[in-house]
């Protein structure tokens, strides 16, 4: 009776587990309002391969996605790279009926949009925008629309490299893991700011007790995570492909390591971008592009200090953006240069990856997100 009981929970859990999809969302800079510019596909949780569900047009390089909580809605910083201008974009997302709706739009409050998140409650958006180094904040409203930015903070310092570090660069928007604090690495100025969000008020941005972590100069932070059991943030730094370890209590950031992205043979003209670490807190992925192009991968020990475990080649060039999926079984990564997804499989025990399924090929491909329904 006992064997049967745990036969009956195991085959119910896969049936659980397996009767859910796996959604996945591209972006492109597409140049071209006629071309398509944000793809959805459906990850087979068996094979690895990417089946098309939609596409849309009439939007211009969408570089940055994000999804809503419940899934239901498709956030997108839209007009990037384009001068003069910038938009944050809402979508609905309707799986049964495989279609991507636009709902609406609303300027971005600074040239070239790079990052969106969204508030756990869903009812905030959090934009910023690199080349004027600002950072907008907006209200969502039930039905997905976005409503004109309530705040709108610009900086203005710079850093010490001659061309990349002029003026405030805000690179991403991270919520902590209480979503009580935002952090906005500024690549220009090699700050990681910090305000304190206040989500029941109409302006929800609030000064910090400490308004920025120094980074090293010369590093350009560029993107930024939290590790699960949220204790620890991990920074990586584009100018000088590093990831640099904090531990994380109340709204304030503790330097604890630096540590390189790149093998011994790589000397300078770094390009490092994103980082993502796997669900289950045991690994750290970071991504190379320039004269790399890869996956470099970090065990996590117990006191949040990384150690290098190897590098993966992402199978094409300049991997912008990539993403872990929510099972912690798939990598996904971005090749923006040479224009293809590449779909890896996770090693739970070695961290290591392996490529699965058939290379996707998407034009200027920008970004990523992976969303189970």
């Amino acid at each position: 009776m006992k064997k049967l009981l745990t036969l009956t929970v195991t085959i119910c859990t896969w049936l659980a587990i397996y009767s859910q999809n796996t959604y996945v969302f591209l972006g492109s800079f597409n140049r071209d309002k006629t071309t398509e510019g944000i793809y959805v596909y459906q990850l087979d949780p068996n094979s690895g391969n990417l089946s098309k569900i939609t596409t849309v047009k009439n939007i211009l390089n969408p570089s940055y996605l994000t999804v809503s909580p419940n899934g239901k809605y498709i956030f997108a910083c839209t007009e990037s790279k384009t001068k003069n201008a910038g938009s944050v974009s809402s979508f609905e997302f309707k799986p049964e009926d495989k279609a991507l709706v636009y709902i609406n739009s609303q300027k971005s409050g600074g040239e070239n949009p790079v990052y969106l998140t969204v508030h756990k409650n869903g009812k905030w958006l959090v934009n910023g925008n690199y080349t004027e180094g600002s950072v907008s904040v907006y209200p969502i409203s039930e039905n997905g629309t976005i409503q004109p930015f309530v705040q709108s903070f610009q900086f203005t310092e710079g850093s010490i490299h001659p061309e990349r570090q002029d003026r405030s660069h805000i690179h991403s928007t991270v919520f902590s893991p209480d979503f009580d604090y935002l952090f906005l690495p500024d690549l220009g100025a090699d700050k990681i700011r910090t305000y304190h969000f206040d989500s029941g008020k109409t302006e929800p941005l609030q000064a910090a007790e400490k308004p920025f972590t120094q980074a090293p100069l010369g590093s350009g932070p560029r993107h930024f995570t939290f590790h699960p059991n949220g204790k620890f943030a991990y920074c990586i730094d584009e100018l000088t492909g590093t990831v640099d370890a904090y531990t994380y209590k109340n709204g304030q950031l503790n330097s604890i390591q630096r540590i390189n992205t790149h093998s011994e043979k790589y000397k300078d003209n770094f390009e490092s971008s994103d980082i993502h670490i796997s669900p289950d807190g045991q690994y750290l992925y970071a991504s190379n592009r320039g004269s790399e192009n890869n996956i470099a991968i970090f065990s996590i020990h117990d006191d949040g200090k990384l150690e290098t475990v190897g590098y993966q080649s992402t199978k094409g060039k300049h991997p912008r953006v990539f993403a872990i999926d929510p099972t912690g079984n798939f990598l996904i990564a971005t090749n923006a240069v040479s224009g293809d997804v590449v779909v890896f499989k996770r090693n739970f025990k070695t961290g290591l990856l392996k490529k699965v399924g058939k290379k996707l090929k998407i034009k200027n491909v920008s970004c990523v997100q992976i969303k189970k329904y």
